[in-house]
């Protein structure tokens, strides 16, 4: 298997994602996605283990967050550890995905080489 890898413009990727708001094909990657879900979330959780998301750190964020005693302060920072948590699974999320589909064009290159 070749190692050469595609690279995007942003242009190409803008259409792309746009093309994601079509219902039907936004329906064969969601049913893709659910297929790959259990994978996926050993991915993410390894990625975030690995990056030390889910360390000391952020054990120790989130205990400031929930002891915090004004109830409108704790709400925003349980609010932003949130935000933090999804950008991040997001981000990972879609890099897995980015790659997982390369994979899945590089077997079938390679299968569709072998016939």
């Amino acid at each position: 298997m070749s190692d050469e890898r595609a690279t995007y413009t942003a242009e190409e990727i803008d259409a792309a994602v746009e093309a994601l708001s079509d219902p039907e094909r936004f329906a064969h990657a969601e049913a893709v996605v659910t297929h790959a879900a259990p994978g996926l979330q050993r991915v993410l959780d390894q990625a975030l283990d690995a990056g030390g998301w889910f360390g000391e750190a952020h054990e120790k964020q989130l205990a400031q967050a929930a002891l915090e005693e004004d109830p409108s302060a704790r709400i925003q920072a349980l609010r932003t550890l949130v935000e933090e948590e999804v950008r991040l699974g997001m981000m990972v999320g879609v890099t897995a995905g980015f790659e997982l589909a390369r994979e899945l064009a590089a077997r079938r290159t390679e299968t569709e080489g072998d016939s």
